[in-house]
């Protein structure tokens, strides 16, 4: 355009305003139209002011060339007011906890889909087939008291036979006893009153293995008290109950499963009456009973020697002394011809896999003898054992057999043995003594026939 040139007004507010809205015509009309002009455009200043970053430079920060030669920078654009990206360049612009953390908020998004299952039953939304696998256990019962005694007592029993204390204590291991484990101990004592030495001691060795394992301190000592309060009715069946069930108490104190006051401070648990505050009025079968565990913890070495309070019983003895004990009680029998009383003797040994040496040295008694009168006390006492299944066939079979075996010994002091031998042994077949078998095997010796009886003085072959 001409400097000389007049402009029309609206070219005027254009350059005033900087703004082109329309197309100027030739004729000086003004036309709208949609495009402007790219030169009036262009004479437009444009200024953007330019933040620093502390950023190192990066993939994103490279210059990207314009279409018009002009390098335009992405980090130039304008952010939104509610970007929460870090402004200090530390950190990735990521909401805290993954937009699960703050107050009021409902967790991560997709959260509730890693939920499982309900755990609670009351739960309206509780599945029970989508809360995995189950392990089923087996819960026992708590048994009654008349279950408890009728489990108790044959396990008491079978443990007289075979005395494995770890087998006992699995099999009431098992059991669900609840509060009533201390009827264990107490029908264990009770049923070894009526037993030989042998099986209390037995009793004993059982508490002090159950102790500790299934049985505490307070059991054992509820189950002791239990015993004195009835003490009068066992004594019924059982006359020394108080001495037997005192040395019970000593036997358990010096096994560390009593406390050693408990003879000092019994106080007992109903049937014992009060009569000042400082002194009890006690049953005589309980004032014995503590009495004698009193005696036995007061001697002297007094906890070595309860070890032995049962005695030496059954197998435990030496086999010279369990000999010796069966020739005095042939001997008795022979001289007292009481044939009870030689029962009694013998069921107190305690020893029934040895009753082959009792018919051994019957034997030999009728042997050395050679009398008719002591051979038929002894068939009459061998007989008695037999029927009364106190000698069992073994046991007869293997003393004969010990006789057969010793008779070549026998008849050097005993010329005759061979023949006696033969007479007593038809004796005890015809009773029922011995069996067919035992017969047979009898040995027979021939006599030797000489020349003096008219052969011409050589022994016959």
């Amino acid at each position: 355009m001409a400097s000389g040139d007049v402009l029309s007004p609206e070219v005027e507010v254009f350059q005033q305003n900087g703004e082109v809205e329309g197309e100027v015509l030739l004729d000086g009309n003004f036309s709208e139209s949609p495009a402007a002009s790219p030169n009036l455009n262009d004479l437009r200043p444009k200024l953007k002011a330019k933040r620093r970053t502390k950023r190192s430079p990066s993939k994103e920060d490279q210059q990207v060339p314009a279409p018009n030669g002009v390098a335009l920078n992405q980090l130039s654009r304008a952010k939104p007011r509610y970007d929460r990206k870090s402004r200090t360049a530390y950190g990735r612009g990521l909401p805290k906890k993954g937009g699960a953390g703050g107050k009021g908020v409902w967790g991560k998004p997709g959260c509730e889909l890693d939920i499982d299952g309900v755990i609670d039953e009351k739960d309206p939304n509780y599945d029970s087939d989508a809360q995995g696998n189950y392990e089923l256990e087996t819960i026992a019962p708590e048994l009654t008291p008349d279950e408890v005694e009728k489990t108790i007592k044959p396990v008491i029993q079978e443990y007289f036979e075979h005395g494995d204390t770890n087998e006992v204590a699995l099999t009431l291991g098992e059991l669900n006893l609840g509060h009533k484990k201390h009827e264990i101990a107490t029908h264990a004592v009770s049923m070894a009153l009526d037993k030989h030495d042998s099986h209390r001691e037995m009793t004993s060795r059982l508490i002090s293995d159950l102790y500790g394992k299934i049985l505490t301190q307070q059991e054992m000592a509820t189950a002791f008290n239990l015993i004195l309060d009835d003490l009068s009715d066992l004594t019924l069946d059982t006359p020394d109950a108080p001495h037997v069930v005192g040395s019970f108490i000593a036997r358990a104190v010096a096994d560390d499963v009593l406390p050693p006051k408990y003879v000092t401070e019994y106080k007992g648990s109903g049937d014992s009456k009060q009569t000042s505050n400082t002194s009890l009025t006690l049953s005589p079968d309980i004032q014995a009973a503590l009495d004698r565990a009193h005696v036995l913890l007061s001697m002297k070495h007094g906890m070595v020697r309860l070890d032995n309070v049962w005695g030496v019983g059954g197998g435990q003895r030496p086999v010279k002394y369990l000999i010796k004990k069966m020739n005095m009680l042939l001997r008795e029998y022979l001289s007292s011809r009481d044939i009870q009383e030689a029962t009694r003797c013998l069921q107190e040994l305690e020893v029934p896999h040895f009753h082959h040496e009792l018919v051994y040295e019957a034997v030999v008694i009728v042997l050395e003898s050679g009398n008719d009168l002591v051979s038929t006390a002894i068939l009459m006492l061998l007989k008695s054992l037999a029927d009364a299944i106190i000698l069992t066939v073994d046991q007869i079979d293997r003393g004969f057999d010990r006789v057969f075996e010793s008779m070549p010994d026998i008849t050097l002091d005993v010329p005759n043995a061979y023949t006696v031998l033969e007479r007593f042994s038809e004796d005890c077949f015809k009773e029922g003594v011995i069996t067919n078998r035992t017969k047979a095997k009898v040995p027979i010796r021939a006599r030797k026939r000489f020349v003096s009886e008219g052969d011409g003085g050589r022994i016959k072959e």
